[in-house]
């Protein structure tokens, strides 16, 4: 048997000791370092005064700290979690006695509304709750802190994220009630509420009952990342947008700082159409996310500055803008290396490119995409894959190639099984969808008009039951839209007008929506609808675009009397 090192002892007498409910004032030093925290000087690619908003924290911990714990927190309100988790080591080496701080570091770790953390991050998170449980002295309210965050991480390794973000809900809507006037509490409990939300219930009763709550605070508290972050997420939803805007429009004034702040109004820009406010935000948070990884000394490319990225190359495609689009492509295709490999790099590697493939109606290119990097482990990120997998096999079904669209469609199958094994049940559906869709245009491709009619209503209603992922601005192609294409290909035109119109009141400015509903209009005699939807195709694009739908919208309009030049107003400003 192997002896114990010196500081292994210590940890395991301290854990034994706190499992007994014994408390200390401080941790010993061993114990701490086991953390294995993030430590260094703040970094900020933003004003020298490092503005992430203001936050004030109420605690019992040393007044020395409090500054500095009051800029972890607000860094942690951005999920600038790894800059947060260094001001938090920075008030533990200060103040080894607060409990808080290791509260924050677990918080640093728990990602409420990202992809799951990773065992390492649960096994973090887990040892600084306990951490925080043996410190004596802490206030009740602290402590109701602490036991909201330690139901998120109980039985961590046989409890699935979905049920421990609801653990987390319910006991942060117990620290609320317990004190409903603590902004904090009430903030965190929106939060959960939002991490906990069903992905599929389209009556957004959590989101409902969050906006509550952070509205209720914005009055007062216009200056907090929390409750401006939260309101954008909580709202980031179609029907519900508009009452984010306002947040929107304000985050990155008070968070300059923190590139996500930068990013984040793009979610409502997005959601309602506002395409040159989501391009301004985001080349606003992919300078600082460059400026970040330098000033880090990061290996490769920030997580954060490919997901701003994802969101330029689709907000430059809704304006027809190919040039622009294409720019960012062939930059992120210039990418390599990218710090820290996460889910968000995976989506932009296999989503952009396929948007710009299928927002262009580039069957031949479609079906030619390739993975890259070739280096990145796509094996650990199977929705993603899939996203690759589908635009070739729309690629395949929309040039007639038969076998290879069959080849895709076992590779879509397999990559559902995979995460079905991995109980990975949100994404399986979406994976799901994609099959669905990829059957129906294969029977379209064979001939079998109404079975590819009927499989492509199912997954257009598939996608409708369930909300899209934060990380991606978009379906890569709406399901409802490809059925209503599919619509417009079998003459039956006044169906197809109704499925783009429903597209786009979830999805208000998508360009190939407005088109194929003034297409779809024109074609049923709806000449009004017509005009109104090439108008407002015509003024949503960019000047530049040399899009082919823009000159039969342009030609339309002309021979219906309206001269319109592209780019130049607001619907229903044309000349006549």
């Amino acid at each position: 048997m192997k002896f114990l090192s010196k500081n292994r002892w210590c940890l395991v007498a301290f854990i034994l000791l706190a499992a007994c409910g014994g408390n200390h004032s401080t941790p010993p030093e061993a114990v701490i370092a086991e953390l294995n925290l993030e430590r260094g000087s703040l970094i900020s690619c933003g004003p020298s005064a490092k503005e992430f908003g203001v936050v004030d924290f109420g605690m019992t911990c040393s007044e020395k700290v409090k500054a500095d714990f009051n800029t972890a927190l607000e860094l942690l309100h951005s999920f600038e979690y790894d800059e947060s988790e260094k001001v938090f080591a920075k008030v533990i080496d200060a103040a080894p006695g607060c409990a808080m701080a290791y509260w924050g570091v677990a918080m640093c770790n728990f990602h409420p509304l990202w992809e799951p953390p990773t065992e390492a991050n649960l096994k973090k998170g887990a040892k600084a709750i306990e951490i925080a449980n043996s410190i004596s002295g802490k206030s009740a309210k602290e402590a109701g802190f602490i036991t909201a965050a330690a139901a998120y991480y109980k039985n961590w390794e046989k409890t699935a994220p979905s049920a421990r973000s609801i653990h987390f809900e319910k006991a942060m809507e117990r620290l609320h009630q317990a004190y409903p006037d603590d902004k904090e509490a009430a903030i965190f409990y929106a939060l959960a509420l939002d991490a906990a939300a069903d992905p599929a219930d389209k009556s957004y009763i959590n989101q409902r009952k969050a906006g509550g709550i952070l509205t209720g605070l914005y009055a007062t508290g216009a200056s907090h990342p929390g409750i401006i972050h939260y309101i954008i997420h909580t709202y980031d939803y179609p029907g519900l947008a508009n009452l984010g805007l306002q947040a929107a429009r304000q985050y990155a004034a008070v968070a300059p700082s923190s590139a996500h702040a930068l990013h984040m109004p793009s979610h409502i820009f997005t959601r309602l159409g506002l395409w040159d406010d989501c391009i301004q935000s985001n080349l606003q948070s992919v300078a600082a996310a460059k400026c970040y990884a330098e000033s880090a000394g990061l290996k490769g490319h920030w997580d954060e500055e490919l997901h701003g990225l994802d969101y330029l190359v689709y907000a430059y495609l809704q304006k027809g803008d190919n040039k622009a689009a294409g720019e960012q492509l062939n930059y992120i295709r210039s990418i390599t290396e990218v710090f820290p490999i996460n889910f968000k790099e995976a989506y932009t590697f296999t989503a952009s490119p396929s948007r710009m493939a299928l927002e262009n109606k580039k069957w031949q290119e479609a079906a030619a995409l390739q993975l890259y990097p070739a280096n990145f482990p796509w094996g650990k990120f199977p929705w993603q894959e899939a996203i690759f997998h589908f635009a070739r096999l729309l690629g395949a079904t929309n040039t007639g190639a038969v076998l290879a669209a069959k080849t895709e469609l076992e590779e879509l199958n397999r990559l559902y099984d995979t995460l079905q094994k991995q109980k990975d049940l949100y994404k399986s559906n979406q994976v799901a969808i994609q099959i669905k869709t990829g059957e129906a245009w294969l029977s379209f491709m064979k001939g079998n008009k109404k079975e590819a009619l009927r499989f492509m209503k199912t997954a257009s209603d598939m996608e409708d039951s369930t909300s899209k992922h934060p990380v991606t601005p978009g379906e890569v192609l709406p399901a409802r839209e490809l059925y209503a294409d599919m619509l417009l290909r079998v003459n039956q035109n006044e169906f197809a007008l109704r499925e783009y119109e429903e597209v786009l009141r979830k999805s208000p400015g998508r360009f190939n929506s407005l088109y194929g509903a003034g297409t779809a209009a024109a074609a049923c005699g709806n000449i009004e609808k017509a005009i109104y939807y090439f108008t407002q195709l015509r003024v949503t694009a960019s000047p530049d675009s040399k899009r082919p739908e823009l000159s039969v919208a342009g030609t339309f309009l002309k021979n219906h009397g309206i001269t319109l030049s592209k780019g130049s107003g607001r619907p229903g400003k044309e000349d006549r």
